[in-house]
């Protein structure tokens, strides 16, 4: 046996008294936890939070039922423990527990943030993230004045971020919603990447141009600070501070708007652009790995021009490009580089993505002028960005544009003067090689058949019958409104020939054929859920852009799915101009005789001729309902109350049942958005146009901007008796434009309705309606 020395005995004994004590205080401080109770207000309304959310504590862990400040929420380590709270019980001699911490991650937990968070005074730390709160992040958040650490990240907040946060004085840890976008490595969308391009007006709201569509860059942003949009496809960041002046503005408005802005045909872009006193980055995120063309568009438009020798001529303003990492460009003058000012320029760079982003850094090293045309203007600037991958791209991201630029946007060989209706005389030429159908032997208007041009490139080919009754006006109207427009969610119309008898439009080439052959039709073409959202949504901004946007405004007057084309990538298009009207903004709307297709007509329109763009709105709500179902809006295969489809969809909702009218052949869906989908469906489908939102406001409720407007009541037109003998057949082998059926069926063109009690006669308009479907 070792003995031990008593030199060595005594650091043991101490060791141990010590280990006893520590023990001995651990045991009462424990002791002391276990008799002390929670504040009972801060119990209150911890119980209402919890109810609100449908959850409740794991077991074994800490108690929601009666004393919550015991087990696991005295433990110093609770990370395994999901939802859980935190609890100082050192209050009031250690009579009294306080609620310090509350974290409820990943657990789906849908709904506003409960005022009630409010009665926890001591809270300082609080972590929602990964779960699915809307709405504005509340004002009164900034009022939990000992929070320490706030996480939002992952959620659906949508609105400005409120200033009452900055009253969080104790506030250290603070993971905002998207955020952890612009963390190490860009980890957004990366498995598997989503997108392939994307296109920002900075600064400003959406805009089209060539054909694309420039997201909106309006959020406010200050001193440093960022912005990455819902989609969590690009991000915003500035850092920088303007000195010698108390504005803070990171946005520059065009000063000069009645001067022309020259060099391009798409002035808008340059309305407005964004500016930093330091770095202004932006960042595509989720990109497919590749390389891609970098569009940078720059106007200088805070100067003087140089020619009117004035001193704001004199400003310069100069700032270097940086391309992943990589200076592409130092000392950059845009009023030097593009020849002066009000002048747009853009410059394209190659860069190459290899972990799904791309970032673009606009960075001022204090070169150029500060003080002109204010004091502390400086800084760089940009109008617009489009970045576009160099590839076939293979995710699930929708390019931003209907074509490639060197894509011919008119066809050569056959002189056609279209200035027969006012227009002013324009020549529009086409040579190509016409492959009919061989089940057609004669066509109309909205038959199509499948050519080739010289270059290669499928088109889709509509010739219009010498026998056809408005078959002219048709085909002018047509080239008229077409190749007005510009959207990627529109048909591109590539031009027209006329010789003789026989006039043809030629489009673009459609490959997935129309919506309702891939919905209703015995196609292989699958749907799911997440496809069909976007379809929905994108067909919604398509129309907005002919309501709202488009010079000159354009009523469709027949809104289909037979008029909804899909391209490669399943991106929806609208087609079928040959109804369509130009309507000015002052006119209340439109008496005209009516055309459309039954099942799509607007009451005031079928019975009154009254025209507005609320007749499209109408016809864009059936088809909602038609895409959550996957039915035509009338079927006589079903039973007697589910033939009509918007009487059934008016039975389920009125039962709080809607989500039985979804497709049953989707093995999941998203009930949130398809719940959303039903209500402005049903929304748009009001009798009264008053009720019915216009376009873009159905793009803002579909996207979850705003909520849905309460659905008042059940149209009075579904108390009606129909007699209704149209066809539900789809014509298989049409090839992909304007989607009619094919000409088999052209017997059931004009079918006779009988509205009861409506005292309309359908003989007066009966040869201008479409198919049922």
């Amino acid at each position: 046996m070792k003995l031990l020395s008593s030199a060595s005995v005594l650091p043991v004994a101490h060791f141990c008294f010590t280990f006893i004590f520590i023990f001995f205080l651990s045991s009462v401080g424990e002791s002391r936890a276990q008799n002390a109770t929670t504040d009972t207000s801060e119990v209150r309304a911890l119980n209402s939070i919890f109810q609100q959310w449908h959850t409740q504590a794991p077991p074994n862990s800490w108690n929601i039922s009666g004393e919550p400040c015991t087990g696991t929420a005295l433990s110093q380590d609770d990370s395994n423990i999901n939802p859980a709270i935190m609890c100082d019980c050192s209050f009031n001699n250690a009579t009294t527990c306080h609620i310090t911490g509350l974290r409820v991650v990943a657990l789906d937990i849908r709904g506003v943030l409960p005022e009630e968070l409010l009665a926890l005074k001591f809270l300082t730390s609080l972590n929602i993230s990964k779960n699915y709160f809307t709405g504005p992040l509340p004002a009164w958040i900034g009022n939990l004045s000992t929070l320490q650490l706030l996480s939002i990240a992952y959620n659906a907040f949508s609105g400005p971020i409120p200033k009452e946060l900055g009253n969080l004085k104790e506030l250290t840890v603070l993971i905002l919603p998207g955020l952890n976008c612009l963390q190490r490595s860009f980890p957004c969308n990366r498995n598997p990447p989503l997108y392939a391009n994307f296109s920002i007006k900075c600064g400003g709201s959406e805009t089209t141009a060539d054909g694309i569509i420039y997201e909106a860059d309006t959020t406010f942003l200050g001193t440093a600070s960022f912005n990455v949009i819902g989609s969590e496809k690009w991000a915003v960041s500035i850092a920088g501070f303007f000195s010698d002046t108390k504005k803070q503005i990171y946005v520059q408005n065009r000063q000069n708007t009645s001067a022309q802005m020259r060099n391009t045909n798409s002035p808008q872009l340059y309305q407005t652009s964004r500016i930093s006193p330091g770095s202004l980055r932006y960042y595509g995120l989720g990109l497919e790995n590749g390389p891609y063309t970098v569009k940078l568009l720059f106007a200088e438009t805070a100067f003087d021009d140089r020619s009117k020798q004035t001193w704001k001529s004199l400003g310069r303003r100069v700032f270097d490009i940086y391309i992943q990492g990589t200076i592409v460009l130092k000392d950059f003058d845009i009023s030097k580089e593009a020849g002066g000012v009000d002048i747009a320029i853009t410059k394209n760079f190659n860069a190459t993505v290899t972990e799904n982003y791309l970032e673009i850094l606009l960075l001022w090293t204090g070169k150029g002028t500060c003080c002109i045309p204010v004091q502390g203007y400086y800084g760089s600037s940009i109008s617009a960005i489009n970045v576009e991958s160099n590839f076939p791209p293979t995710v699930s991201g929708i390019p931003p544009r209907t074509e490639k630029e060197n894509r011919i946007g008119l066809i050569v060989a056959v002189a056609v003067p279209v200035g027969v209706v006012a227009f002013t005389s324009t020549l529009i030429f086409g040579v190509f090689y016409l492959r009919r159908r061989k089940d057609d032997d004669e066509e109309v208007l909205g038959s199509p058949n499948q050519g080739k041009l010289f270059d290669g490139r499928e088109v889709a080919v509509k010739q219009l019958a010498v026998a056809s009754r408005q078959g002219k006006s048709q085909f002018v109207t047509e080239i008229a409104t077409i190749s007005a427009v510009q959207h990627r969610n529109l048909v591109k119309l590539y031009g027209c020939c006329i010789e003789g008898d026989r006039r043809l439009l030629v489009y673009e080439y459609l490959e997935n054929k129309s919506l309702d052959q891939a919905l209703f039709g015995k196609r292989e073409l699958h749907l799911d859920w997440p496809t069909r959202f976007s379809i929905c949504l994108a067909t919604a901004r398509g129309l907005a852009y002919l309501h709202e946007e488009s010079r000159p405004r354009i009523i469709h007057r027949d809104m289909k799915t037979s008029n909804i084309l899909l391209d490669a990538e399943l991106c929806p298009k609208i087609s079928d101009f040959g109804l369509a009207k130009l309507y000015d903004d002052k006119k209340t709307h439109i008496s005209t005789r009516v055309a459309g297709t039954i099942g799509y007509l607007a009451p005031e329109y079928a019975m009154r001729g009254h025209l507005t763009e609320k007749a499209d709105v109408f016809g864009f709500g059936v088809v909602a309902l038609e895409i959550v179902s996957g039915r035509p809006n009338s079927d006589n295969s079903q039973d007697k109350d589910k033939i009509y489809l918007l009487e059934w969809a008016w039975i389920l909702y009125e039962s709080n049942q809607s989500l039985g009218l979804v497709d049953r052949t989707l093995v999941k869906f998203d009930e949130n958005e398809a719940l959303r989908m039903i209500r402005v469906g049903l929304l748009c489908s009001q009798a009264s146009p008053m009720m019915r939102p216009p376009m873009s406001r159905v793009v803002a409720m579909l996207a979850g901007d705003i909520e849905v407007s309460p659905v008042a009541s059940k149209p009075s037109y579904l108390n009606w008796n129909f007699k209704d003998i149209t066809t539900s057949s789809i014509a298989e082998n049409t090839p992909s434009t304007a989607s009619e059926h094919s000409n088999k069926h052209k017997n059931n063109l004009n079918p006779e309705v009988e509205l009861v009690p409506s005292p309309l006669s359908t003989a007066e308009f009966s040869d201008s309606f479409g198919e049922g479907r």
